[in-house]
């Protein structure tokens, strides 16, 4: 029987957020000083995407666009996939599997409380990522997302009842359609 971790107990409490009308040379200069690899993009104090590291060598970099005339708006990842602070690791880390990423921010309420990454996860629980890695290869689907909160896939509208469908998180509405 394994161990039920909330992600509240293991997630960074003050994730470092930027504006989407920021340029991305202010995101990339606070990713280098606050020495992270991504930073929530939020507008109203709500979670509207997340800017990486990535995001910034492929959008920007690679096609060698000037970093002061883009703005996060324009790279960022959106609508951004959340996890609630009381969803297990283990289902914290299935998401971030299925969905191929590494980070996700923590909200309730539709409020930003935090963030958990992979390495958060390999510090508690080193064998779970690999776990989860070969679930994703496997090609396994689960329904594991009841009740998470964050914007539709399909409509982009709040919803606090996420669940997967035909691999989109879809809220009530959106779902079997």
């Amino acid at each position: 029987m394994r161990a039920r971790v909330p992600v509240v107990e293991i997630m960074t409490q003050s994730p470092v957020t930027i504006r989407a009308d920021a340029t991305a040379k202010d995101a990339a200069g606070l990713m280098r000083e606050r020495e992270i690899g991504s930073l929530v993009v939020v507008e109203t104090g709500k979670p509207m995407g997340i800017v990486t590291e990535r995001d910034i060598v492929t959008k920007i970099a690679a096609p060698d666009k000037q970093p002061s005339r883009v703005l996060v708006r324009d790279i960022m990842t959106s609508p951004v996939v959340v996890v609630h602070p009381h969803e297990e690791v283990a289902e914290a880390a299935k998401l971030m599997s299925q969905r191929k990423i590494r980070r996700l921010p923590v909200v309730q309420e539709g409020k930003l409380v935090g963030m958990i990454t992979e390495n958060d996860i390999l510090r508690i629980w080193p064998q779970l990522i690999e776990v989860t890695r070969e679930y994703a290869r496997a090609g396994l689907e689960s329904q594991f997302a009841k009740g998470i909160e964050g914007h539709c896939e399909a409509c982009g509208v709040y919803s606090t009842n996420l669940m997967w469908d035909r691999n989109l998180l879809a809220c009530p509405e959106c779902r079997g359609g």
